[in-house]
């Protein structure tokens, strides 16, 4: 087992140093000037040169990278050219927002979807099933901002039961927190919900028909006893998956989400700086999405190796 983890967290390294590679390109190769940006449409070309030199812009490709990889490990992701603060403080002062909205959605989703796609899969065939089955389609069909919208125009404007826009650190006390950030967290759990519930309902199909989940009702054991502790538990896999796949993709695309909400988490400084060509917070952003998803995978990984003892004995 330990073998197997060591080698997953091996096989991360070189995904981190292409996605590396591919990121520093990318943004050096589009076109656009940040001297230009930086220095405003009056700059004289000297002024322009100056920017570029302290910036670094006039090295070699290959330079420019060897720098940029060799800050990074040092921990230094580089100064932003817009405002002028590291970028490190810029992220750390977006990542509550993101983060809680990340933790709540996948939590609020876990706790209704699993239980409807198992109740689905124990039902299947029958009006529940179906419902359960609508709720997944509307949820994939129904973009985003429509339904953040929606939620904005029902729950805000005429009941006046939320806040239409903004957020509270859960250090300004908890219910506060709460109040500010459940409308962002229910637009994005009925998306998770539809995803995790029918993950969740194909995989206990699967395993309802087995021999042993018939044997264990043979010897009259408890109906929730059977789907919870030996189907559920036996099919976890994928929706441990699909749970972890999708933590990793609120952090890293929450961009509608918090432009709707007007939060200011990594989704609002991902688009400003793209707009502003802010080349060290661009890199630094998508670095830490990609680590986020190496790490998800990881864990996911690890879940796997626990729950199947072919590879946790091996």
């Amino acid at each position: 087992m330990v073998g197997y983890i060591i080698q997953r967290i091996l096989a991360a390294i070189p995904v981190m140093g292409f996605v590396a590679l591919f990121v520093f390109l990318m943004l050096r190769l589009t076109p656009g000037d940040p001297a230009a940006i930086i220095a405003g449409d009056t700059a004289t070309p000297e002024q322009l040169d100056r920017i570029r030199e302290a910036l670094g812009l006039n090295d070699p490709l290959h330079i420019q990278f060897i720098t940029w990889i060799g800050n990074l490990l040092q921990g230094e992701f580089g100064t932003s050219v817009i405002s002028g603060k590291p970028v490190i403080e810029l992220i750390q002062a977006r990542m509550e927002p993101t983060i809680s909205l990340a933790l709540t959605t996948i939590i609020l989703s876990v706790l209704i979807a699993v239980p409807l796609g198992v109740i689905a899969a124990w039902k299947h065939g029958t009006l529940i099933d179906r419902f359960v089955m609508l709720i997944s389609v509307l949820g994939f069909s129904v973009p985003v901002f429509v339904i953040g919208y929606l939620m904005i125009s029902l729950f805000s404007m005429q009941l006046n039961w939320f806040p239409v826009q903004g957020f509270r650190p859960i250090g300004d006390g908890l219910g506060e927190f709460l109040h500010r950030i459940a409308l962002p967290t229910f637009t994005l759990t009925l998306l998770y919900i539809a995803l995790i519930a029918r993950i969740t309902r194909t995989s206990m199909l699967e395993i309802l028909g087995d021999d042993y989940i018939r044997t264990a009702r043979a010897k009259g054991l408890p109906e929730a006893r059977v789907l919870m502790r030996h189907a559920l538990r036996n099919c976890s896999v994928p929706i441990i998956t699909v749970i972890g796949i999708g933590f990793a993709l609120i952090i890293s695309g929450v961009v509608v989400t918090e432009s709707v909400f007007n939060l200011p988490g990594l989704g609002r400084l991902t688009v400003d700086a793209v707009l502003a060509r802010d080349y060290p917070v661009i890199q630094a952003v998508i670095l830490l999405a990609s680590l986020i998803y190496v790490v998800v995978n990881l864990l996911i990984d690890i879940a796997y190796v626990l729950l199947d003892p072919r590879i946790r004995y091996s």
